[in-house]
């Protein structure tokens, strides 16, 4: 029986929804990103999925991890380690990428660490709010640049900028596709939003400037001047009527 591109992506995206989740509830002082990467492994096959970014590779360099922990000011693409341990007042990004039937799943969410400073929690939820607000801006006929531009007016009005070095990008039976999904103003009238398009929208909002370096390990990314970073993703579809999240959680 073959299924539609929306009911595989659907399953795709519950899987990794439920991952996400599973490992989310991990957090806590005292465990190690090495800890997360275990049980992220272990759901993902339970469910009948693969960990899509191990192996991946970009410039040669293979991720060697199931999933990505950025710690603090590491904005994204984190590599777990035993010497990773989480402490009181961290925050750190959890981002699950499950191949399902041969469709992907990408979702991540930001989780604080015990007590958060006031600053760090700001910044979460500020980032929170830019990814709904993001989101609600997909519907058929709608340019895919008007994502980012709303996006960075609301960072900016809660005194965060916006990583430009990164974005979302389309999925499906891929895990990066185009288009390439910007979360700051481009001006690009274009493409265009049209029904049965797939693809994440993941702001990384930093409270310092919006610079970034990458670590000689090919893949951990930091901010410049070393402020805190946080970062939501879902995958989405454009539908018929407007917009379906893939990744919601799952109860």
């Amino acid at each position: 029986m073959t299924h539609s591109p929306l009911k595989m992506m659907r399953r795709a995206g519950r899987a990794a929804a439920a991952t996400r989740d599973a490992a989310c509830a991990l957090v806590k002082p005292g465990v190690t990103t090495q800890a997360i990467d275990d049980l992220v492994r272990a759901d993902t096959h339970s469910r009948g999925g693969r960990c899509a970014q191990h192996g991946y590779r970009v410039g040669g360099v293979p991720f060697p991890a199931n999933v990505c922990t950025s710690v603090n000011t590491v904005v994204c693409h984190g590599v777990p380690s035993s010497d990773v341990v989480l402490e009181d007042g961290d925050i750190v990004n959890i981002d699950v990428t499950t191949e399902l039937g041969g469709w992907h799943g990408d979702t991540s969410r930001t989780v604080c660490v015990g007590t958060p400073s006031p600053e760090a929690l700001h910044l979460v939820e500020a980032t929170r709010r830019a990814l709904t607000l993001g989101i609600a801006q997909v519907r058929p006929g709608v340019p895919l640049s008007r994502i980012g531009e709303v996006i960075e007016v609301f960072a900016r009005s809660q005194g965060c900028t916006v990583v430009r070095a990164f974005g979302g990008h389309g999925i499906g039976r891929r895990m990066h596709q185009a288009p390439h999904v910007h979360h700051h103003a481009t001006g690009r009238p274009w493409p265009v939003l049209q029904p049965g398009m797939f693809f994440t929208i993941e702001p990384m909002l930093c409270l310092g400037r919006s610079e970034v370096q990458v670590l000689d390990d090919g893949w951990t990314v930091v901010t410049a001047d070393g402020s805190l970073s946080a970062q939501f993703e879902h995958t989405v579809a454009v539908t018929r009527d407007g917009v379906e999240v893939m990744t919601l959680p799952v109860f």
